[in-house]
């Protein structure tokens, strides 16, 4: 790893998931997070952020609003996956609550709904932007996985 740009992938072996931990990083932005069975055969598991993403699956309440992504999605979803990101350790919103907060999006208007689920549904970057907050939306992470992050949070 060269200490000047991280880029490259990275994973750890998470007991309380009963999967890994991947990340994909470029230059200095989280660009995925996975939870894949069998790390990529390239997977580095010296990372810091990975330090940090273990000591939450723990149950230390970590904030990681300051981690950089590389949100690389329609704008329409970036403001809904933004308007995530804002949303407290421990808080749960609804997709309805969710819809009225981002802007140019209507929490009457089906199709605005639909679209924040959608944008829940292909979150790039689960745990940095926290979609297991949403209560009644879709994750992208897969359910075990989801069941057990609300469960850290006391959701």
């Amino acid at each position: 790893m060269d200490e000047d740009d991280p880029s490259g992938i990275y994973a750890r072996e998470s007991s309380y998931l009963d999967r890994y931990v991947q990340l994909g990083i470029a230059g200095d932005r989280v660009v995925s997070v996975s939870f894949p069975g069998t790390p990529a055969e390239d997977a580095v598991d010296d990372l810091e952020l990975l330090d940090r993403i273990e000591r939450y699956l723990e149950g230390t309440k970590s904030d990681f609003s300051a981690v950089t992504v590389g949100l690389t999605v329609p704008a329409d979803q970036r403001a809904v996956l933004e308007a995530v990101r804002e949303i407290p350790y421990g808080e749960q919103v609804s997709v309805e609550r969710l819809t009225g907060t981002v802007p140019d999006l209507d929490s009457e208007v089906s199709e605005d709904l639909d679209s924040v689920r959608t944008a829940l549904a292909e979150n790039p970057v689960p745990i940095f932007v926290p979609d297991h907050r949403v209560r009644d939306g879709p994750s992208a992470a897969p359910p075990r996985v989801e069941q057990r992050l609300r469960s850290i949070e006391n959701l």
